[in-house]
């Protein structure tokens, strides 16, 4: 070989099947034939066979990192994601300022109006459409984002950096503190321009109730977009559930007047625990008399079926309603894969 040859090359150039033909050699039953080669085939065979002492590797997980810390990095990652998508955040956060100045207009100075019976059924409809208004733009607005991360999460997954329970805890542990914040704004401006009576505990039952509204549909948009193969199919199935809690909410049909058979389906209804607490809470300890000779609360329990004294159970049932969804979605993700390969 020439001092300027190129080495690889000349390394191919020897090696090839044509060298040997020219040579009348065969390298292969060369090596085969050689002490060498019994010799490497006897290290091999002794290297191969573990000592009597020695126990099986065993890796108690795939995942480097245990479940919490899967979790806390998931959470940062999600932070970051969400701070950097302000096409998401800010416009859902501009979205629900003009929603609630909206509505406040609309039903201007309405929430300490109780003289009449259609007051009440006022005050009840700012309540209703409000909150459902936005939880289904809520839900809507969430079903492309989760998409769009889901596809992350089955590359990162497949290489093995995290399972399927952190990361769908990381990403409904990030959507507490934005829906917190939204309910916050929502319900300051609502309250103010109702003119909802102020005492603490009615503005804190307000803002408890219209924070569990928003996260639980929320909630629900990742649960439809998780279980279904993209957002437009998800989007879909969603809708029609929605037209079944609207119409089972009590709000078109009070709960005593609903066909004992479908009253069932009145309590699985999220809207409808939604709509209770938030009546009840506000007016259900009212005791001024309408214009029919019956008071607010007496009113409230014989149209609509509502006791004040129910609405920590029904707080506790909005809550499992929003656990529900959370659990759901991290177990649909871990058991569905809608991968296309």
């Amino acid at each position: 070989m020439s001092d300027s040859y190129n080495p690889a090359t000349w390394m191919m150039e020897v090696t090839e099947s044509s060298q040997e033909e020219a040579l009348r050699v065969d390298f292969h039953q060369i090596y085969k034939d050689s002490v060498l080669y019994q010799r490497n085939m006897a290290i091999v065979k002794k290297l191969s066979a573990p000592p009597a002492s020695c126990t099986e590797l065993h890796f108690p997980t795939k995942y480097s990192q245990p479940f919490l810390m899967q979790l806390l990095v998931c959470m940062w990652k999600q932070y970051l994601s969400y701070w950097r998508n302000p096409s998401y955040n800010v416009i859902r956060f501009v979205f629900t300022c003009v929603i609630a100045l909206f509505f406040g207009t609309v039903f201007w100075r309405k929430g300490q109006k109780w003289e009449r019976v259609r007051d009440l059924f006022n005050a009840m409809g700012s309540m209703y459409a409000s909150t459902v208004f936005l939880g289904v733009k809520n839900s809507s607005s969430v079903q492309p984002l989760v998409e769009l991360e889901r596809a992350v999460f089955y590359r990162e997954k497949a290489a093995g950096m995290y399972s399927a329970l952190p990361y769908a805890f990381g990403l409904v542990g990030i959507e507490i503190p934005y829906n917190l914040i939204q309910s916050v704004i929502f319900s300051f401006i609502v309250y103010i321009l109702c003119d909802y009576k102020w005492t603490a505990s009615k503005f804190v039952w307000f803002w408890f109730l219209m924070f569990l509204t928003f996260l639980y549909h929320t909630l629900y948009g990742m649960v439809s977009v998780a279980m279904s193969p993209n957002f437009h199919i998800a989007a879909v199935v969603a809708s029609g559930f929605y037209s079944l809690w609207n119409i089972f909410s009590g709000f078109l049909i009070p709960r005593p007047r609903i066909p004992i058979w479908w009253r069932w389906f009145y309590w699985t209804c999220p809207i409808a625990w939604m709509l209770y607490g938030l009546l009840v809470s506000q007016y259900g300890d009212v005791e001024d008399v309408l214009d029919i000779g019956m008071t607010v609360k007496q009113f409230l329990r014989s149209y609509y079926g509502f006791r004040h004294s129910f609405l920590p159970v029904v707080a506790v049932v909005i809550m499992t309603f929003t656990v529900f969804f959370a659990l759901l979605f991290g177990y649909a993700l871990k058991k569905l894969n809608w991968q296309k390969r």
